[in-house]
């Protein structure tokens, strides 16, 4: 007989596990508030870190939103700010500032791409 594993929840997960999904849903919310009909997330995560991927529309009617997120992400690092208030996250209205710079600050870089009305991030993170 085989044993079984115990089953994982919000509980048994690690900190960082849970960074990784607040970056997510914060992504997720970011380009909902630009209208977006496509959002595609995946997650990588190796032995020590992790490489979170995003690919979604928005609206033109929102393109000036979008100008300042290499900014935004790939700003100037507080490295106990990003791990102190990670939990933060998701307290703001959906695409505000506040929330693309707290994301900036958990994690270590990330490469954008911007074509017509299509985005592709690529965010990495050290675990």
């Amino acid at each position: 007989m085989t044993a079984r594993l115990p089953r994982r929840n919000e509980d048994t997960m690690t900190h960082e596990e849970k960074k990784t999904a607040k970056i997510v849903e914060e992504l997720t919310m970011f380009f909902f508030a630009l209208e977006a009909t496509y959002i595609e997330t995946r997650i990588e995560r190796e032995e020590n870190k992790t490489i979170i991927k995003v690919e979604a529309d928005f609206s033109p009617a929102y393109a000036e939103r979008l100008s300042n997120l290499d900014q935004y992400l790939n700003g100037k690092k507080n490295d106990g700010m990003g791990d102190i208030y990670w939990e933060l996250a998701g307290s703001g209205d959906p695409g505000e500032t506040s929330q693309l710079l707290l994301i900036g600050m958990m994690i270590d870089h990330a490469d954008i791409s911007i074509k017509e009305n299509r985005v592709n991030l690529t965010l990495f993170r050290t675990c």
